[in-house]
């Protein structure tokens, strides 16, 4: 089976891209989703979490608060990298035995999962083929604050915690331009799901 990662910037539309391959029936998995399982209350990672950023980010049923840790993180290098350092391994572990079933148990040819960090956090070689989500950066901070809630100084944070998106399309197998319409990115998942369908790159 090829694997395949779908990445991009933050808010460059790759759930809408995501969903559209799952509409296609590929196999899909996505990292956040991942992220917010391997945090939940009483595994590893949310154990570890605790013991490095204290109760002060977690709720009264023992939930982390992922929006205040994040606020935290984006605002200290130290405790950012301390969150993924935690948090990353056990979603790369997940994801990893999420491709082993598809692969056991499914006749796909291809499976995508949407790892949004997936240059910054080096595993781009662990991927066959790489599709990359891109908006131009106006649009994507546009985008950021309106879904997010967030002032223009917290997603310029948040943007700048990313590499820029002319680095990620560099590495790319595939493109999906998002800054036009629904249907215009729509026609490009279905361009590139034809030629992953068929082997190309």
């Amino acid at each position: 089976m090829v694997r395949v990662a779908l990445t991009g910037g933050i808010a460059t539309g790759k759930s809408y891209v995501l969903a559209r391959f799952a509409d296609h029936d590929v196999p899909t998995v996505d990292a956040d989703v991942v992220a917010r399982d391997v945090v939940r209350p009483g595994r590893p990672a949310w154990t570890a979490l605790r013991r490095r950023f204290g109760p002060d980010m977690f709720a009264e049923d023992g939930a982390l608060d992922r929006k205040r840790l994040a606020s935290h993180a984006f605002d200290d290098p130290v405790a950012r990298a301390d969150l993924e350092a935690i948090v990353h391994p056990h979603v790369r572990s997940a994801i990893d035995d999420w491709f082993r079933a598809v692969s056991t148990n499914s006749e796909a040819t291809f499976a995508i999962a949407d790892i949004p960090l997936l240059f910054e956090t080096n595993r781009a070689g662990n991927f066959d083929r790489i599709i990359v989500t891109a908006c131009d950066r106006a649009t994507q901070l546009a985008r950021l604050m309106t879904r997010d809630t967030l002032s223009e100084e917290e997603g310029l944070k948040r943007l700048a915690a990313q590499l820029p998106t002319t680095v990620k399309t560099a590495g790319a197998d595939f493109v999906i331009c998002t800054d036009g319409s629904f249907d215009d990115t729509t026609r490009q998942v279905d361009d590139v799901f034809r030629a992953l369908h068929d082997g190309e790159k």
